[in-house]
């Protein structure tokens, strides 16, 4: 018997799941040839592209060809293209295909898959099961998707009420066979955790670097910007489009964030204007103690 997976979307996130699967039963007598690996996308040159790559083993042109046999379905587009790629697929969903996603943000990826399933094949909607891999990087695209992304790095599932059981635990096993430490959490509090984590951090670095980028000086200032600003501003060399859509799709929850770092900026600027010496290394050693127990405790886990 031969397992189907469909990744829609091969850039870092679709292909590294490929190659993960791929990698995984590579090391096991005889399985690797026990599973295909078939890409769907918008264009055809980055699915080429996957192929030559061996990212994928073959090209799907339409839903009904691709979810024909398919046991598993990773959607790994921006969140911004879950909603028309849903609808589009939901039709020729067969009864025991499994859906998941890796998109940033996921009250709005719920609502979509509601609104593509739920509203016309209402026996669907339990066959998807929302997930969130943390575990990007500042590149994208097919070329910088490797087999150890996913690697003692957590992915998150958001099951949904229609869920059952054996399809959250058929989803964790296929992510932890790709290396994942998994954990389940709530669609909205999920998207409140990562507006203050990942989306805030992702909108800073994006804000920082197009000011100095638009400044009369630019060339000056990055000429002289060394590893401080290159560690701090890693992230703003990230898919444009996919961020934009992170930002918009979660923007209630980014702003309250946005609002309360603008608020401890300004709690700053007074330390700061007042030359209070004493506040402000209060202030760096509550940051440093903190950052520093983070890091020890994900050394620890690893």
């Amino acid at each position: 018997m031969t397992s189907k997976v469909v990744v829609c979307g091969v850039g870092l996130i679709g292909g590294s799941f490929a190659l993960a699967i791929k990698s995984a039963l590579a090391s096991v007598a005889n399985e690797r040839q026990k599973v295909q690996i078939v890409g769907m996308g918008r264009t055809r040159a980055p699915l080429e592209q996957a192929l030559q790559l061996g990212v994928i083993d073959a090209i799907a042109t339409d839903w009904a060809s691709a979810l024909t046999g398919a046991d598993l379905v990773l959607l790994g587009m921006p969140v911004g293209q879950m909603a028309p790629v849903m609808a589009a697929m939901a039709p020729h969903l067969e009864a025991h295909t499994l859906v998941t996603d890796g998109g940033s943000t996921k009250a709005d990826v719920v609502a979509a898959a509601r609104a593509a399933f739920g509203a016309h094949f209402p026996s669907k909607i339990g066959q998807f099961v929302p997930g969130h891999p943390i575990a990007g990087a500042e590149k994208s695209g097919v070329a910088a998707a490797r087999a150890n992304l996913y690697l003692d790095k957590r992915v998150v599932l958001t099951p949904l009420p229609e869920n059952a059981p054996e399809a959250v635990r058929a989803v964790r096993t296929v992510w932890e066979i790709c290396g994942a430490k998994v954990s389940e959490l709530a669609p909205a509090e999920h998207d409140r955790v990562f507006a203050a984590v990942s989306h805030l951090p992702h909108l800073l670095a994006f804000a920082l670097v197009h000011d100095l980028a638009t400044r009369d000086n630019a060339d000056q200032l990055f000429g002289f910007a060394a590893s401080g600003f290159r560690d701090f501003t890693r992230i703003a060399s990230s898919h444009p489009e996919m961020w934009r859509d992170i930002c918009l799709a979660n923007r209630n929850a980014l702003l309250k964030e946005l609002d309360a770092y603008m608020m401890e900026l300004m709690k700053t600027r007074v330390l700061l204007a007042s030359a209070d010496s004493a506040g402000l290394e209060e202030m760096f050693d509550v940051a440093r103690t903190r950052r520093d127990a983070w890091l020890d405790a994900l050394e620890n886990a690893a």
